[in-house]
């Protein structure tokens, strides 16, 4: 009897180990097609608000990144000594976005023509950065950024630095979803909106 059911039960398991596998290698492309992107343009409030419902887009993260001191707070950050610049890091679908697009949306959401400074946020740690995490995205961003100088998006040269990605540190609980969470703050009001609206973003 009991013999019977297990034979029974044996297409069950093979079935079980087919699919086991079909999943799996749904998953490995998944995660093959999820790559990073790190960009400095100003004050990560604005930066965030910017890509976070682009589609494509999986994740956004605010956070410090370029310096010297080991997990800086805001506060050291604000000094400028740190050598750390305010990003924020992406993850995303590559097969929905490609790195191209969110370099070109990177371009016309901030002035990288202004050496660290955008508007009136003053200091290296809001100055333009394209951090890349493979020597493809590096490749990318040079072209890029020369294309984007030859077109004459702006009447100045460029001085966005482009360098390999290190240790990223996220921002403190409160600079995370900056905007979603404080669309009524003056900041967001007089300085993130009109941009998102220049940029034809809907917030």
């Amino acid at each position: 009897m009991n013999y019977g059911c297990n034979k029974r039960l044996i297409p069950v398991y093979f079935i079980g180990i087919i699919l086991g596998f079909i999943l799996a290698e749904i998953e490995k492309n998944i995660n093959l097609n999820i790559e990073q992107a790190t960009f400095g343009a100003g004050c990560f409030w604005c930066v965030e608000a910017v890509f976070q419902d682009i589609e494509g887009v999986l994740d956004v993260r605010a956070g410090y990144t370029g310096g010297s001191t080991d997990n800086p707070t805001y506060e050291d950050i604000c000094t400028g000594k740190t050598g750390h610049a305010e990003v924020i890091q992406i993850d995303f679908d590559s097969t929905i976005i490609s790195y191209e697009k969110l370099l070109d949306i990177f371009w016309k959401s901030h002035d990288p023509t202004t050496l660290n400074r955008q508007g009136a946020d003053t200091g290296t740690q809001y100055r333009s950065a394209i951090y890349f995490h493979s020597e493809s995205q590096k490749k990318v961003a040079l072209q890029s950024k020369n294309s984007t100088d030859k077109i004459k998006l702006y009447s100045d040269p460029i001085v966005t630095e482009i360098t390999p990605s290190t240790k990223f540190y996220i921002a403190e609980n409160y600079h995370q979803d900056y905007y979603r969470i404080n669309k009524n703050a003056p900041y967001c009001q007089l300085v993130i909106k009109p941009k998102l609206e220049k940029l034809k973003i809907n917030k």
